[in-house]
């Protein structure tokens, strides 16, 4: 009788043991839970982002800035609040950062090259105001400060795949007999003699080349980013130079209107660079690429709000202050495909070819080329020996034209 009642006693409190720890757990588990979402709004706090254009939703090059910008509202809701300048010129954006950091934003985006210098130094007075500078390549010069960042997406990967798309083009012409392969001529508007710009047509130029490999290139600059005028008048000439590919990096339709205008006996095909040409040219509009800049700005807005390192926030190639991607990530994207003009077997093409990029298995700058610098043409480099695009910076640097195959004019 004894022995039954040590084991009833023993029973009775091995259960209430357990109570007592499943209580226990439920009361960590509980306050675990006010902690983590104490910590989590504490984390979050609201905060105020400004945004410097140099030019407004007219233009598609700030236009995709805005749709990254408007994409912050469906993903934080009223967590974060947006404010922009628009129109603001290059060398004259201190007002608008004035007019921002006045305002109390507490993160800062600007969008063009030029603003770079200016929005450094500006950084460098206002510690308390995170600043991300789109398209540079100096965050990481001394002097360098936390609070400045540079971004970018590895365009190069989109502009040779538009190439290749291009190039694919070409061969169909010439499988038809419409071409030789000595017609095989490209022509690119470009904006200035930038190494961005050059490395854009470069890598253009070497996705044509990839498929049909006799063709040339010849080059107009218009020293300016945004001029219809111009950019149409330098397409004009090129086609009537016989180029049968024309390209971009400028920010107008021109070029678009320049090859849809086109006399009919002339075979001419536009390749289009931040926004589908489509509506515009629609019986010459092939493809084109362009940055997505939506990853990067979301992810630098994250970090603000829970007081971390942006670098840390950011899935790409990181560089120091200095974060970049291409199509792995998605910071670089495809325009829309003219499935009527284009070639047979590009839908295909275009899936490998990305495909072949994220796998790290296309060298876009290697070849049989020597490159000259334009500024200084004792500076060489052999393509022999690849050249690694923004291996150290989300900016491109390879500045450099290819000897005899690409004109300058």
């Amino acid at each position: 009788m004894k022995s039954r009642l040590q084991d009833i006693r023993k029973s009775v409190c091995r259960r209430e043991n357990l109570i007592a720890a499943v209580s226990a757990l439920l009361v960590i588990f509980l306050i675990v839970g006010i902690r983590s979402v104490f910590f989590t709004e504490e984390a979050e706090q609201q905060i105020k982002v400004g945004f410097v254009y140099v030019d407004d939703e007219s233009t598609a090059y700030t236009y995709n800035f805005i749709q990254a910008q408007n994409a912050l509202d469906m993903t934080y809701g009223d967590q974060v609040e947006t404010i922009a300048k628009y129109n603001v010129p290059e060398g004259k954006e201190t007002e608008a950062l004035q007019e921002l950091a006045d305002s109390g934003c507490d993160l800062i985006f600007t969008t063009s090259y030029g603003y770079g210098e200016g929005t450094k130094k500006f950084a460098a007075a206002h510690p308390e105001i995170q600043f991300c500078q789109a398209t540079c390549n100096d965050a990481n010069t001394e002097p360098v400060f936390e609070n400045y960042h540079n971004f970018m997406g590895e365009i190069y990967q989109g502009r040779y795949l538009s190439g290749v798309v291009a190039g694919l083009k070409l061969q169909e012409l010439i499988d038809e007999g419409l071409l030789t392969p000595k017609d095989a001529k490209v022509g690119y508007v470009g904006a200035f003699p930038y190494a961005e710009v050059i490395s854009g047509y470069t890598a253009f130029f070497l996705g044509v080349r990839s498929v049909v490999p006799e063709a040339v290139m010849t080059v107009k600059y218009t020293n300016s980013w945004n001029d219809y005028v111009l950019e149409k008048k330098y397409a004009e000439q090129l086609i009537r130079e016989g180029c049968v590919i024309i390209s971009q990096h400028s920010d107008t339709a021109g070029p678009a209107v320049a090859c849809e205008q086109t006399d009919s006996s002339q075979i001419v095909y536009l390749v289009a660079y931040n926004q589908s040409m489509a509506d515009v040219a629609p019986t010459t509009y092939l493809t084109g690429s362009k940055i997505n800049w939506e990853p990067y700005i979301s992810a630098a807005v994250r970090a603000v709000m829970t007081d971390k390192d942006i670098e840390e926030c950011v899935v790409g190639d990181i560089h120091g202050q200095d974060a970049g991607a291409g199509f792995e990530e998605g910071w670089v994207e495809m325009l829309e495909l003219n499935g009527v003009i284009a070639a047979t077997g590009t839908t295909r093409k275009i899936d490998e070819t990305i495909e072949a990029f994220k796998q790290g298995n296309i060298h876009v700058f290697q070849g049989d080329y020597i490159g000259v610098n334009p500024y200084d043409e004792n500076d060489t480099y052999d393509l022999n020996q690849e050249y690694p695009e923004n291996g150290n910076s989300s900016a491109p640097t390879f500045g450099y034209v290819l000897k005899d195959v690409i004109t300058i004019e």
